[in-house]
């Protein structure tokens, strides 16, 4: 047997809890402190070392947007009996648990700690609840004032303006746009979406964890009712990731030389074999080709390389599943199918599972970690995404261990970022070609308005909106990705005030 390294990381131990709402009643689920708490406990009792807790060197929570906490770290190392070193509290994003683990591998690797916990909690629906009870939740330790949501990135003026800041609406844009590309027609895409998630919805059913255990046939999930409601063209309510739920999870992540003195048995042990982290454009109209992910595919393809596998070595996969681009984009970047018979999630996603606000990749690991020591010897891949399709991230793992060497994040972001963007102008008066386009529909589920993203010269694009239910409608019917609009620039009522939009109208001449 090959000598491991003593340094290398490896997840010893996972925790996870759904509070669903049926078995809480109107108390509802305990607040994020105790969750954190309860989770935590669960993954040291799963490594068989309860009193791995009190040793820890460092305790890296998700950000929780359920409530903001005075010290959430220092409150629950206390609650732990912990006095790590490292306390961190992460920003947020749909990369950040794994983001978090790749911070603990490097740290491990240069011999800066050899314990850490890793854990999110969201109690979205049982606040939700409360809120609209017109009732309090008890949370303790609250901040002395109230602090900034830590957005990455401020809003961007054109994009506000634009009110391209609904990620339902950001991401059914890019589907938009591959559909396009892809020359497929409107109809046979949806059902395309709706074929590639009811695999999604049946294994959701058959997980304990999962918010909604109920498996759909795919007709059912991309076809509008008044229960599944047309959101944001293509995208169903069945089809979209939902965040208020009430659930937690936690990651015991050890050296392999920590885990021996734990004492934890090698079948118990999920090394993290490779990883890469890359962005794509902030802005959605910046993306230069707007049917696929440059970031995804050299991520992915960095991930697998440092893990020494292809994709076809990959047994088990959790692809982040927010909406169907970013399954698609994925999936494309890898060179899969999907339909691919492995399944693309091992949670059932995150509009079945749930996505709970910035911590999905906790549970997307943990219960991965649980399916590869039931496989022992395979390889699984998670992956992650961040703002509207812009942080991407890949990790792969397995129950053999293996080199683990960094990858040079910073070298291929730089291959990336030296291909040329568009210039995103904020106003454009005269012809424009539609690249990308979504409809949105109202609360009854009628179109109300599209938003376009526009060529309007080489090199340059801008937003607009169309306001004619009529031309929205058609444009559910057929592709107009490419079609010719005529765009003026308007003074509106914008979100904190008024504002200047580009409004778009068919172009008669063509």
């Amino acid at each position: 047997m090959t000598a491991v390294d003593p340094r290398t990381p490896c997840v010893v131990g996972v925790g996870r809890r759904t509070w669903h709402p049926e078995e809480v009643g109107d108390a509802g689920a305990p607040e994020p402190l105790a969750m954190w708490e309860e989770v935590a406990r669960a993954a040291a009792a799963d490594a068989g070392a309860p009193g791995a807790l009190g040793r820890l060197d460092a305790i890296e929570l998700v950000y929780t947007q359920t409530w903001q906490y005075d010290d959430p770290v220092g409150r629950l190392a206390e609650r732990l009996g912990a006095d790590p070193a490292r306390r961190y509290y992460s920003g947020i994003g749909g990369t950040t648990g794994q983001r978090l683990v790749d911070a603990t591998a490097v740290r491990m690797l240069r011999g800066e700690l050899d314990l850490a916990l890793v854990a999110s909690a969201e109690a979205l629906a049982t606040r939700r609840a409360y809120k609209k009870r017109g009732e309090r939740y008890p949370y303790s330790f609250g901040a002395a004032e109230r602090r900034p949501f830590p957005w990455e990135a401020p809003p961007d003026p054109v994009e506000v303006a634009h009110q391209v800041f609904q990620a339902w609406l950001t991401f059914a844009v890019f589907d938009n746009a591959r559909r396009g590309a892809l020359g497929v027609a409107p109809d046979e895409y949806r059902d395309g979406i709706g074929r590639m998630l009811a695999p999604m919805t049946q294994v959701a059913a058959a997980n304990p964890d999962a918010w909604f255990r109920v498996a759909r046939p795919p007709a059912e999930i991309v076809t509008p009712t008044a229960a599944n409601r047309m959101v944001g063209y293509p995208y169903t309510k069945y089809s979209v990731a939902v965040m208020d739920v009430d659930m937690a999870a936690a990651l015991l992540v050890a050296t392999h030389e920590r885990a021996d003195a734990l004492g934890v048995p090698h079948d118990r042990r999920v090394y993290l074999r490779g990883w890469c982290h890359a962005t794509d454009p902030v802005l959605v109209a910046e993306h230069a080709d707007m049917a696929r992910s440059p970031a995804m595919a050299a991520a992915s393809a960095a991930a697998l390389a440092a893990a020494g596998v292809g994709v076809d070595d990959v047994a088990h996969l959790d692809l982040y599943s927010c909406f169907a681009s970013s399954l698609h984009f994925a999936c494309d970047a890898l060179g899969l199918s999907p339909l691919d018979p492995r399944g693309l999630t091992v949670t059932g996603g995150l509009p079945y599972h749930g996505g709970p606000g910035s911590g999905y990749l906790v549970h997307s690991i943990a219960k991965l970690a649980d399916v590869l020591r039931a496989d022992p010897g395979s390889v699984g891949m998670v992956s992650g995404v961040g703002m509207h399709m812009t942080k991407h991230e890949f990790a792969c793992y397995s129950t053999t261990p293996g080199a683990l060497t960094p990858p040079d994040e910073a070298a291929v972001q730089a291959a990336l970022d030296a291909a040329d963007r568009p210039r995103v102008v904020a106003e454009h008066e005269g012809d424009a070609t539609v690249a990308a386009y979504s409809v949105v529909h109202d609360r009854d589920g009628a179109p109300e308005w599209a938003l376009l993203v526009c060529d309007v010269a080489p090199g340059v694009r801008t937003y607009a909106r169309v306001e004619d239910r009529q031309w929205c409608e058609e444009a559910e019917r057929r592709e107009v990705v490419g079609a010719r609009v005529r765009c003026r620039p308007v003074t509106a009522a914008g979100p904190a005030g008024e504002v200047r939009v580009n409004l778009a109208s068919p172009d008669p001449t063509r």
